[in-house]
């Protein structure tokens, strides 16, 4: 399990050019004009992670599976888009298909890349796309309830739930704020998730400054840092060009590039790691002569699910998970040191998957 996470935003605020260099590829058109990316770009990128190259550097494995983190790059927004303006009825279809939005704010002044809306402001852009989206939910929750009552009526329990989470979606969004602020109840998740509202979404405020404020931010990242502790939400400030820059870099170059920028990471980096802790993700890893591989799960998984997300059969047949901690496994030099050190254990069906956990599964076939 990975997860999909769309980039959006206004037309020209970079979108298109941090996807290509997120996933470094030329397939979505970067120029400045709006719509200049009409169908949703896809990529798939590896989530780095420094961990799974030590433990196959432990291991001696032949071959390294990093997890991987899939980005689409959707056709920019404008005002109207819930009524179908631009490319407004595409936009919102594509968005529904994702687990998280990467929001791309423009905090960067440039004449000669045209503003949609003529002024540099990224909460207003934040806003013209968050009230877009909230119009669209308002009225597919109309439509939704309106098919519903006859099998309410009816006393159909399933509508009889949809019903009620509906309607409490309705009446956050009639208050002005957007559906992911209603606190839903564990036992109604399953069912509020396939409702797939659009404004239930998570977003990750991507705040795209110019090349001398990657670093630091600027006034403008500030003001989205303020607004998105005030929604709790996240933000993170990127330059579209280094990164976009770096991309085409060697890894040592593109490492030397970093520094003189006065940057510890790539953006990319920061950006994986703020999709992981919206969404609740963790890392566990699988490792052998083989392979060294990592697994992406939510936090709070038990043990057999987390065999799941390998092979159906490793849940079905769960027996128990022979487990050592990254750090022991790390600090024993492999699996016979972290033995002897008396850092093995064997969980069971009960057992809550920690990050950066080694894992081995037994089953029955």
């Amino acid at each position: 399990m990975g997860f999909k996470m769309g980039i959006v935003g206004l037309p020209n605020v970079g979108k298109s050019t941090l996807f290509n260099a997120l996933t470094r590829t030329a397939a979505a058109q970067a120029a400045n004009f709006p719509f200049c990316t009409i169908e949703p770009n896809v990529g798939e990128v590896a989530v780095p992670d420094p961990r799974l190259d030590k433990l196959a550097e432990i291991a001696g494995s032949k071959q390294i599976i990093p997890t991987r983190i899939t980005f689409v790059d959707i056709a920019g927004l404008v005002k109207g888009a819930s009524k179908g303006e631009g490319l407004g009825n595409q936009f919102l279809a594509n968005i529904r298909e994702v687990d998280a939005i990467a929001h791309v704010l423009r905090c960067f002044e440039d004449g000669d890349i045209t503003h949609v809306e003529g002024r540099i402001d990224p909460l207003a852009d934040a806003e013209t796309i968050e009230t877009e989206l909230m119009i669209a939910d308002m009225e597919s929750i109309e439509r939704r309830l309106a098919n519903l009552s006859r099998k309410v009526k009816g006393g159909d329990k399933e509508a009889v739930d949809q019903e009620r989470l509906l309607k409490a979606a309705q009446a956050v969004l009639n208050d002005g704020k957007p559906a992911r602020t209603l606190k839903v109840a564990e036992d109604d998740r399953r069912a509020w998730d396939m409702l797939q509202l659009l404004t239930s979404k998570p977003v990750l405020y991507v705040c795209n400054v110019e090349e001398s404020a990657a670093a630091t931010g600027n006034s403008q990242s500030a003001r989205v840092a303020e607004m998105a502790k005030a929604q709790g939400a996240a933000s993170v400030v990127i330059s579209a060009r280094i990164e976009e820059e770096i991309s085409q870099l060697p890894a040592e170059e593109a490492a030397m590039f970093l520094e003189e920028m006065g940057l510890h990471e790539a953006g990319l980096d920061r950006l994986i790691r703020a999709g992981y802790d919206l969404l609740g993700l963790q890392t566990y890893f699988t490792v052998g002569p083989k392979e060294a591989r990592a697994w992406t799960i939510t936090k709070g998984t038990l043990a057999p699910q987390a065999a799941g997300v390998i092979h159906g059969d490793f849940e079905r047949g769960f027996i128990r998970a022979e487990t050592i901690a990254y750090d022991d496994y790390v600090a024993g030099k492999g699996e016979a040191g972290a033995r002897e050190a008396g850092k093995f254990r064997v969980e069971g069906k009960t057992y809550e998957v920690k990050d950066g956990d080694v894992l081995h599964f037994l089953f029955n076939a």
